[in-house]
């Protein structure tokens, strides 16, 4: 009996250490609860239809047991979306867990889940994961997500499929942010398309493999481009202009207009400030250098590089597109006049068959 009240005694003089134990562990609890409960409602009421509602669990600031506060909050969450509590308690948990570690914040999180758009939650972070494992960081992640959220919805495996093909292209280990800007189709478009306009770069253009990738990561907007359009666009700069390869994909040549670069070129060399190489590639006059002519605004390339006035270069552009209109026209009379010719002359061809026989 004495050795019963002595551990009876104990036991009182070990309550307020444990008290005392968890008031100091509490506010480290109090904020995991802020943190939890907040992401927690944003996922779910973000998954039934980005519409952010507060819940009557969440709406107290005052948590007094943790255990209970989280059951009621998860049970609120998934009750309100009609599935096992449990079963998608630890879904939303994993997901959330996987992201933070991948290094999301919970506002990514939040405009992620804002452009779910049905997706469920392994298709979001199945998706993201392939982004990530192809060098892209979180923020051009939700970058390309909100702009294109229909990649969401593509199957994992194609997913798989073509981020293993721009591997070999060489646009992984970050080289796929600006590609991904520009052009996010790259997961969507058929491969054949893709593949013929490599090859067009390739074998028509002669570019060299390295050359290629450059292309494809500084200028994406040629794959959407008609591979006749690019053909043209590169003949020209090469015959035309008497640029080299080395300076067309130094220069991003490939990303602007036929309609720019026409405009620029043919302005310059009228003015006698550009000249086409002769075969041994020397002019009699300096050219200026192909980024001052593209890759500078329309004021700074009249101000620096052609001297001229806005009102002259208007007036050319107007007239440059008057001869371009009367050019194709009488292209088109001509072919219509060879269509004729060839249809007289096999009539001319039947007659004369028709008299031997």
């Amino acid at each position: 009996m004495a050795a019963f009240s002595r551990q009876v005694l104990d036991w009182h003089r070990l309550i307020p250490l444990t008290w005392a134990c968890m008031a100091r562990q509490t506010p480290h609890l109090g904020e995991q609860r802020r943190t939890t409960a907040s992401l927690l409602r944003k996922l779910t009421t973000a998954s039934n239809g980005g519409v952010i509602e507060e819940l009557s669990c969440v709406r107290s600031n005052n948590y007094v047991q943790e255990p209970e506060c989280r059951r009621n909050l998860v049970q609120c969450l998934l009750e309100k979306q009609g599935t096992p509590v449990e079963q998608e308690s630890l879904e939303l948990e994993r997901v959330m867990s996987s992201l933070l570690d991948m290094g999301f914040s919970n506002t990514h999180i939040n405009e992620l889940l804002s452009v779910r758009r049905g997706a469920s939650l392994q298709q979001l972070l199945d998706i993201i994961s392939e982004f990530i494992l192809l060098g892209l960081n979180p923020e051009p992640v939700c970058v390309v997500l909100k702009k294109s959220p229909q990649l969401l919805k593509l199957p994992i495996t194609q997913m798989r499929k073509r981020s293993s093909y721009l591997r070999k292209l060489g646009l992984g280990e970050g080289k796929l942010k600006r590609v991904l800007y520009c052009c996010p189709e790259i997961f969507t478009m058929r491969q054949q398309d893709i593949n013929d306009t490599v090859r067009l770069l390739k074998e028509k253009c002669l570019f060299t493999v390295q050359q290629v990738t450059k292309i494809l990561h500084s200028c994406p907007s040629v794959l959407r481009e008609d591979l006749g359009q690019l053909e043209y666009k590169f003949q020209y700069a090469y015959f035309r202009m008497g640029i080299k390869h080395p300076d067309i994909v130094k220069s991003e040549y490939l990303q602007y207009s036929l309609t720019k670069i026409k405009q620029r070129h043919i302005y310059l060399e009228r003015l006698g400030r550009y000249q086409t190489p002769d075969k041994k590639g020397q002019t009699q006059i300096p050219n200026p250098l192909l980024k001052d002519i593209l890759r500078v605004s329309e004021a700074e390339f009249l101000a620096r590089t052609a001297c001229t006035s806005v009102e002259e270069f208007e007036v050319f552009k107007k007239l440059l597109a008057r001869e371009e209109e009367e050019s194709e026209s009488s292209t088109s009379d001509d072919k219509r006049a060879s269509l004729d010719e060839d249809e007289d002359d096999n009539d001319d061809e039947d007659d004369d068959e028709e008299e031997q026989l």
